[in-house]
């Protein structure tokens, strides 16, 4: 049986958001000092290994983005909870529309001494994906990383065909769809940055640009 979710959470918008996702990493690798900013496992890691070190002066490089990316989840929060009720425009379009302006800005701050600046954007920029688009076709999946992704896609492949639950199997291809999308994504951002240099960002833009007309439509048929 069909049944109506909001389009925000459709499989539409998420591989539309997973390839933003995957651009992202591509061109803060590329372009942006050859850092992942989607994701601050990384980032975590190395300032403990530069406290243990001693390396006091470069913890702060690190801690930087992993504060913006707390704070993006915060703000995500914060609009969630003062205009969930409204009625003219849904409250994830207005992230939607935080995200394009950070990345319109992003596009004009020159590679180099500007890189630590962007990524710190950035940073802040998925974390306000993360936390406000969670549910995808009725899964809790993440659009900027894929790690949770790969482990619950591939539980509910195993427990499909164990089972021959086609629900499970359907839900484990719907993950899987979003990994593919953000390798689309990364493909996509390895060759723009090559052409447009740190303007190739505004390809994000524009897929967001896409979500935010889409998330007109309230409902969306799955």
């Amino acid at each position: 049986m069909k049944k109506d979710r909001q389009m925000s959470e459709s499989l539409l918008l998420g591989i539309i958001l997973a390839v933003v996702g995957g651009f992202l990493d591509a061109y803060t690798y590329i372009i942006r000092g050859g850092v992942f900013a989607n994701a601050q496992t990384g980032n975590i890691v190395l300032l403990g290994i530069n406290l243990a070190n001693g390396n006091f002066s470069n913890v702060i490089q690190y801690l930087i983005p992993i504060l913006a990316f707390a704070l993006g989840v915060l703000i995500a929060e914060a609009v969630k909870q003062r205009l969930k009720v409204n009625h003219f425009i849904h409250w994830r379009q207005i992230i939607i529309a935080f995200e394009m302006i950070f990345l319109f800005i992003c596009a004009f701050i020159k590679s180099g001494n500007g890189d630590t600046v962007v990524n710190v954007i950035i940073s802040f920029v998925c974390a306000l994906q993360v936390e406000s688009f969670r549910m995808i076709d009725g899964n809790t999946i993440a659009t900027t990383m894929c790690t949770g992704n790969l482990r619950s896609g591939t539980e509910q492949l195993f427990l499909g065909i164990k089972n021959n639950d086609k629900a499970s199997v359907k839900k484990g291809l719907v993950y899987y769809s979003i990994i593919a999308a953000f390798v689309v994504g990364a493909v996509m951002g390895a060759v723009v940055t090559k052409l447009l240099d740190v303007k190739s960002v505004l390809v994000a833009f524009v897929l967001l640009l896409i979500s935010f007309i889409l998330m007109f439509k309230q409902k969306a048929t799955n």
